[in-house]
């Protein structure tokens, strides 16, 4: 089963997306996944079918598309490669900040850089300061009409081959979460770099690295909203990304079950293909409950999102069930393989590497964990 879309248009465009990545992604990554290095080729190819550019809201040049629609096409890119996704919807991670609550220039200006195929980051965490985002050490420091900063941030999708960054920085170190601030600080700008390339387990296809701010010159007008809600902007954006992670995460989990029955197909043991063994049966009928309850679990919190209704806690549930499913369901599907599935021959082995990161970023799923009993509390009362 797949995300309900009801307007041809948009099934169009979905089954398009779908046979670009079976024929330009899906294979041409295995490669990349080896080496680590950063496909631009593909991206390049994305780029001219504007798959860089979903989540640009349509009066800035974006495609207008509903959020279930996005949440299809995001999950036709993760079954080729979730690195592939990634990178993508960190253009829409990295563009967040500005659109909750930047100026309008500064929209403008963000959002061109990305139709114009350009990429975006988001600067949030940093070696101190993953969970705990508010022990962040980034300060920033008015100097006449200025900001200067100071600071490193790591983990950051996307920071190697960014256009724009939004990073936070400490406005105001007495008044801690509440005196940070948020900031959009161009490629180029004297004093921000990019340091340390992450080697990372999986999603090997996107591009990690540290940004290093030293003595980094930005105008008052780079700071995104008001002076000290860069916490709360954060918040919101995670809030809102959280939801497109559960996307990608259901993509690994529905390519292990697609690999999975393939493979049980034509693997003969005992004078018959394994599928036809009630044991491999369940297992499968397990990856497929679970898979489709993380998709529609996440298209529940897009509708709401949609809908303008609040949706922190259903993004939260969604991210965080996805990414546990997608873990276990790869699991099993490098299971049914057997032996084969624990080779690197095989893709199964790369799906288990690529879903651990989603138990992960953009909050541990402790942490939504603690986000969803907060909510609940809140709900309750």
């Amino acid at each position: 089963m797949a995300y309900i879309i009801t307007s041809e248009e948009s099934k169009e465009l979905v089954a398009e997306v779908k046979k670009f990545c079976e024929k330009e992604v899906k294979e041409q990554c295995k490669e990349f996944d080896k080496s680590g290095e950063w496909p631009k080729e593909i991206y390049e190819k994305a780029i001219a079918m504007q798959l860089q550019m979903l989540e640009v809201p349509e009066q800035y040049g974006g495609l207008g598309l509903d959020k279930i629609t996005m949440a299809a096409i995001m999950e036709q890119m993760a079954i080729a490669d979730a690195g592939f996704a990634i990178t993508l919807s960190g253009n829409g991670l990295a563009l967040k900040p500005v659109i909750i609550g930047g100026s309008e220039e500064q929209k403008k200006r963000a959002c061109e850089i990305i139709v114009n195929g350009g990429f975006g980051a988001f600067g949030l965490t940093e070696p101190n300061a993953g969970s705990d985002a508010g022990a962040g050490r980034t300060v920033a420091v008015k100097d006449g009409d200025s900001w200067v900063l100071n600071g490193r941030k790591c983990f950051i999708t996307n920071a190697g081959v960014a256009s724009f960054y939004c990073v936070t920085a400490m406005t105001d170190k007495t008044q801690g979460v509440n005196g940070i601030s948020m900031f959009f600080v161009e490629a180029g700008t004297k004093g921000l770099s990019t340091g340390h390339h992450e080697d990372k387990m999986g999603i090997r296809t996107s591009n990690t690295c540290d940004v290093v701010l030293e003595d980094c010159r930005v105008p008052a007008s780079a700071m995104i909203g008001a002076e000290g809600k860069g916490f709360d902007i954060a918040m919101k954006t995670l809030d809102q990304a959280r939801a497109w992670m559960g996307c990608v995460a259901t993509g690994i989990a529905q390519r292990a079950v697609n690999e999975a029955i393939a493979y049980a197909k034509k693997r003969v043991q005992f004078g018959k293909p394994i599928i036809k063994n009630q044991a491999i049966q369940f297992k499968l009928a397990d990856m497929e409950i679970k898979t489709e309850t993380a998709r529609q679990m996440t298209a529940h919190a897009l509708t709401l999102f949609d809908l303008g209704l609040p949706f922190a806690k259903e993004a939260a549930i969604a991210k965080c069930y996805a990414s546990d499913i997608a873990m276990q369901v790869a699991s099993e599907a490098i299971q049914i393989f057997g032996g084969y599935g624990y080779s690197k021959e095989y893709p199964v082995e790369k799906l288990l590497r690529d879903a651990k990161i989603f138990q992960i970023f953009e909050g541990t799923n402790e942490v939504q964990r603690i986000v969803i009993a907060f909510n609940m509390r809140r709900q309750r009362r």
